[in-house]
């Protein structure tokens, strides 16, 4: 069993940065693949970036240059940095874990864990 802990988030103006981080309760989490996901209203839940246990890393076109996912194995932590925010990427930040990289990148139904969120807002 894991659970995550989302941290971070809260209100920017645009252009501005902020970093999230997932907390991973259990001693397994170095065998886990990591992901952000978010939510806008009103919109589906989408994928936004994902690292592979072995550190191998996966973005949305829309965040790449932008976002960056890193994972300290020793804290039990992943984080994402966000730099050059839009309005747009205003939404509820998800974490989420998973043995699969591949289930974290393409198979949103089959993730294993997730937390409960942490809200962005980006203002023009």
């Amino acid at each position: 069993q894991v659970q995550l802990v989302e941290s971070g988030g809260g209100l920017v103006q645009a252009g501005g940065s902020l970093r999230l981080s997932c907390a991973a309760s259990g001693r397994t989490f170095r065998r886990y693949a990591m992901g952000w996901f978010r939510q806008a209203p009103g919109k589906e839940r989408e994928f936004v970036v994902a690292i592979s246990w072995s550190g191998g890393t996966y973005y949305t076109d829309s965040v790449k240059g932008r976002f960056t996912i890193s994972r300290d194995n020793a804290k039990n932590t992943v984080y994402l940095q966000m730099n050059s925010l839009k309005p747009e990427d205003t939404a509820v930040y998800y974490c989420a874990a998973d043995p699969d990289v591949d289930v974290v990148v393409h198979d949103y139904y089959g993730i294993n864990y997730w937390g409960k969120g942490t809200q962005v807002t980006v203002s023009s």
